[in-house]
């Protein structure tokens, strides 16, 4: 990837709890810390088209850009939606209103914003960038990433590509079916996911399995639990991450039972693509060194003791840069699309 001073993209990461904004110029990002805002993703396309093109001006003038200065935007967003950005009919766990079955949302952005606009997976992107940063611009390395928030995306990058599919849905990983019924605590549950699978990646491990899943699950062994009195799953899912880093044993068990869940879901793709390095990112680790070192273990811990041989040389990586992940791939996929 060779520095083009003519050539100024955006990278732009939608999903369901924030959008988030970074420009790249070919050698450096001009924004080095979280540019977001919330993401009113809930409230359908137009209320959020409008709020995502006002977000991305706020942030050139932030940066000192013109419009007229930015040749590509990369966009980001959960999935499942095909290669050219049409999201599925059947909806994802980030894009719940109606209006968003079948939503063009690639060409609706560039159409608002009379700029070309280059579509990636937020999970692909947030793999590209991972992926970037260990190997560099020009490599022949494999990776696989898995980034946990509302749901669980996820990307598979060989030689400094992301793998895409004939239509666009590879690297959908948060939808890998799983043996969940072997993690301590989840024998007799039944984890839902938004896409209609039983037992998927994402279904165990993200802040939505942590209201319909593993809340359900383990409360009921901590019956005086401060959780379980707030009488509301989905504001105790978003408590739970700062009490596990506390040491809260209720929390650190739901936090296990993600990680067992990583373990089985990286032995299959072990398997499958024998890579060069795993990457866990996403909110739910944006957490102290101590308690990420902790995560990695337990992760660790739950792969078949029958690979460990095989499995104990791949190193696993937390992802760089965090929540800033998904735009800087974004970016960085517009940039390749116009070179």
């Amino acid at each position: 990837m060779q520095p083009n001073s003519h050539k100024l993209v955006a990278g732009v990461d939608l999903g369901g709890t924030a959008v988030n904004y970074t420009f790249f110029d070919g050698v450096q990002f001009l924004i080095e810390s979280l540019c977001e805002h919330p993401s009113l993703a809930r409230e359908g396309p137009d209320i959020c088209l409008s709020q995502m093109a006002d977000g991305l001006l706020f942030a050139a003038q932030r940066c000192g850009i013109l419009p007229g200065q930015i040749s590509v935007i990369g966009l980001g967003t959960p999935g499942p939606a095909s290669a050219n950005g049409i999201f599925s009919a059947s909806g994802s766990t980030n894009f719940v209103h109606p209006a968003w079955s079948g939503f063009d949302i690639r060409g609706a952005f560039e159409h608002k914003l009379g700029i070309p606009v280059a579509y990636i997976n937020d999970g692909n992107a947030g793999a590209l960038w991972g992926h970037y940063v260990l190997f560099g611009a020009e490599n022949q390395a494999t990776s696989i990433s898995a980034i946990i928030g509302t749901g669980l995306g996820g990307g598979v990058v060989v030689d400094n590509h992301v793998l895409k599919g004939c239509r666009g849905f590879a690297g959908e990983l948060g939808h890998v079916l799983l043996p969940y019924q072997i993690i301590p605590g989840l024998q007799h549950c039944l984890p839902l996911c938004n896409c209609g699978r039983i037992g998927d990646l994402e279904s165990l491990c993200s802040l939505t399995a942590l209201e319909t899943s593993l809340l359900p699950a383990f409360l009921p062994h901590f019956p005086n639990h401060e959780l379980g009195k707030l009488g509301d799953l989905r504001k105790a899912a978003r408590l739970v991450r700062g009490l596990a880093e506390n040491g809260d044993p209720l929390c650190r068990q739901l936090f296990a039972a993600q990680a067992h869940a990583l373990a089985l879901f990286f032995d299959q793709m072990i398997t499958t693509f024998d890579p060069d390095a795993l990457i866990v990112g996403g909110g739910a680790i944006e957490t102290s060194v101590e308690f990420q070192q902790w995560f990695i273990a337990k992760i660790r811990a739950g792969m078949p003791p029958s690979q460990w041989e095989e499995q104990g040389c791949i190193p696993i990586h937390i992802m760089p840069n965090g929540d800033t992940a998904g735009a800087r791939g974004a970016a960085l996929e517009a940039y390749g699309s116009r070179l």
